[in-house]
């Protein structure tokens, strides 16, 4: 059983760096909407493509607001809670199966 403990503990570090990595991601992608970028930019169109089909999810729900966009803020929050709920608990049944 400790074989499978091990994975889940691997898991659960990976998750937790995906997890990091799109919330950076999720900045980086809000902080360039502040300016004017250039679409054709690679770091622009992949900002883009990897976090609009989610953030467009959000924006169907949230009224408008005046130009306000705080689908990236509701995104980061899910993100955490999630990050929060899923990696310790991988974590605590990787460590009770070790």
């Amino acid at each position: 059983m400790f074989i499978l403990g091990n994975f889940l503990l691997a898991l659960a570090k990976l998750i937790n760096i995906a997890f990091s990595a799109y919330i950076w991601i999720v900045i980086g992608r809000a902080i360039i909407s502040w300016v004017n970028p250039d679409p054709y930019n690679p770091i622009v169109r992949f900002l883009a493509q990897v976090t609009d089909p989610v953030l467009d999810k959000i924006r169907r729900y949230l009224p408008p607001m005046g130009g306000l966009d705080l689908s990236p803020m509701l995104l980061i929050f899910g993100l955490i809670f999630l990050q929060s709920f899923i990696v310790p608990t991988l974590m605590s049944i990787g460590a009770s199966l070790h």
